[in-house]
């Protein structure tokens, strides 16, 4: 009987170590990954605020930047007003005919170093070649421009459209170069030809060109 009673109590000790021995190994099981959970949480608020950081720093550098930029493009646009004003006030003195006279001429005249722009107004129903006892009629008033000196080259005649635009008329300055008319000539063909130059008229748009250029030949304009 005593046998039987120690043989008991030392399986049920042996029973005890068996269930000891299994929860340790479970609690270990249970304790690591929630130590996991704590080192991986630890690392993301550890990087955030880096991220965070290098975020508001960027965004700051780019409103920086931008400000610069507004900066900058006010003051281009500021500059960019400023010097038109200042052009449209260089002009200012000089009358609306006399800037078209030194505008059509920088584009469309010979030579730009010229002594003297002679200006001629020519009125309607003038005949183009007055040295001809036969000749065609301008059909509306013109302009006749052209340099002092033969040097100068041919001169420019031309009427105003208002908007920019000028109607250039080929007519020579001199015409048959200064001479008497060919006798190969005869009138049929002078007014054929005057009739293309009045109905082959070119529309020329006028550039505003420099205001300096301008300015220097105004000063040389004499209206005749």
């Amino acid at each position: 009987m005593k046998n039987r009673t120690n043989w008991s109590y030392f399986a049920l000790l042996l029973a005890l170590l068996l269930a000891a021995c299994s929860n340790g190994a479970e609690g270990k099981s249970e304790t690591e990954p929630a130590d996991s959970e704590e080192e991986n949480t630890s690392s993301e608020e550890e990087n955030k605020p880096k991220d965070e950081e290098s975020d508001e720093s960027d965004s700051e550098d780019t409103e920086e930047k931008d400000a610069e930029d507004t900066s900058s493009e006010e003051t281009n646009d500021d500059d960019s007003e400023d010097t038109y004003e200042k052009e449209e006030q260089a002009l200012n003195e000089y009358s609306s005919e006399e800037i078209e006279y030194a505008r059509v001429w920088r584009q469309l005249g010979s030579h730009q170093d010229i002594e003297q722009l002679s200006v001629e107004h020519i009125p309607a129903g003038t005949p183009l070649n007055p040295d001809e006892e036969i000749s065609l009629d301008y059909p509306e008033d013109v302009v006749k421009l052209r340099g002092s000196r033969l040097a100068d080259g041919e001169g420019v005649i031309y009427s105003g459209n208002g908007d920019g635009t000028i109607n250039v008329y080929d007519v020579p300055i001199r015409w048959y170069g200064g001479f008497p008319r060919p006798d190969h000539l005869d009138d049929d063909d002078v007014l054929e030809d005057m009739e293309n130059i009045i109905n082959n008229t070119e529309e020329v748009y006028i550039e505003p060109g420099n205001d300096e250029e301008i300015t220097n030949l105004i000063e040389k304009i004499d209206i005749q």
